[in-house]
């Protein structure tokens, strides 16, 4: 138990090296929410913006954040992209637009997402989790995020991405069922939802329940995707992802599955987070497949080898 604290203060710390570089947005705008703040009324969402050099329009990756697992670390969100993903983005032209949703961070507000999974002490599953309705409430969100970028004339409201991180993938998935006009693709990095590594390392809390949303979202979306799991996932393990995509790719939608190699410091949910050198590759063969960003050959080189 006490090796297993160790290495979550590991991960924890090489998580906040890779949110707290000094990354400074080119804006901080606030996108209103209607219905997402208390008693329904309208939440602006805290939104860093970064943009290349130049007035644009740029085309534009929508990042989707994660959930910490409690209040305290919700509420301390403070970076909902790391800076690998930004500057990955930035070295090909692309904006990058993350939006801090309600519940977490300087955002605030109810926490709509939370969805009643709960672990017994000895790792067992109990009560029945709602993940529909975190689906819902997140892709709400991503939702509100598209109308704001669409009316920005530094933006290319026709090459919209959408990208995003554990919870954030799996709305990520969700948003994209609802074809939204201008997205041209989207990228889901460990995206799931009910997951516990410290009471239930390598399976989450009722994965069967995800794998018939995820069956729902593929007879949807008519987007080309992307889904990128590493193989020691700690919130996952291998077998879950795999279900969940065959459930998903069985409706057809164009999509790929990439099981990347484990992680070496065993933060497999945090893929994204980590060296463009662990994930960069399959990113730069599916925007190239979609033809959604121009990569100037020497900065994207330089970018690759952080």
């Amino acid at each position: 138990m006490r090796a297993h604290r160790c290495w979550l203060l590991l991960v924890a710390l090489a998580w906040a090296s890779a949110f707290a570089e000094d990354l400074v947005p080119s804006e901080t705008a606030a996108i209103p929410l209607p219905g997402g703040g208390v008693f329904g009324r309208e939440i602006a969402m805290v939104t860093p913006v970064y943009r290349p050099a130049g007035p644009g329009p740029f085309p534009v990756v929508l990042f989707s954040h994660g959930r910490a697992g409690d209040a305290a670390g919700r509420a301390r969100l403070t970076y909902p992209v790391s800076a690998t993903q930004v500057r990955y983005w930035l070295a090909r032209g692309v904006a990058v637009v993350a939006p801090i949703r309600p519940g977490y961070g300087a955002t605030g507000g109810p926490d709509a997402e939370i969805n009643g999974a709960r672990f017994e002490a000895d790792g067992r599953c109990v009560g029945k989790p709602d993940y529909r309705s975190t689906a819902d409430h997140a892709r709400k969100a991503v939702r509100a995020a598209l109308g704001w970028l669409r009316a920005q004339p530094w933006a290319d409201g026709r090459r919209i991405l959408l990208e995003g991180q554990s919870v954030g993938g799996y709305a990520t998935v969700a948003a994209a069922a609802e074809r939204p006009a201008g997205v041209v693709g989207y990228i889901n990095f460990a995206g799931g939802t009910g997951g516990s590594p410290e009471r239930s390392p390598g399976r989450s809390c009722d994965p069967e329940q995800l794998t018939a949303l995820y069956t729902e979202f593929g007879k949807s979306v008519d987007l080309p995707g992307l889904w990128v799991y590493a193989e020691n996932d700690q919130y996952w393990g291998p077998d879950a992802p795999r279900a969940w995509y065959a459930g998903f790719a069985a409706g057809g939608s164009r999509s790929t599955f990439v099981h990347a190699p484990p992680v070496p410091d065993g933060d497999g949910h945090g893929l994204s987070r980590h060296a463009p050198r662990l994930w960069a590759a399959y990113l730069d063969d599916f925007i190239a497949t979609i033809g959604f960003a121009v990569t100037p050959p020497v900065a994207a080189a330089s970018a690759a080898s952080r």
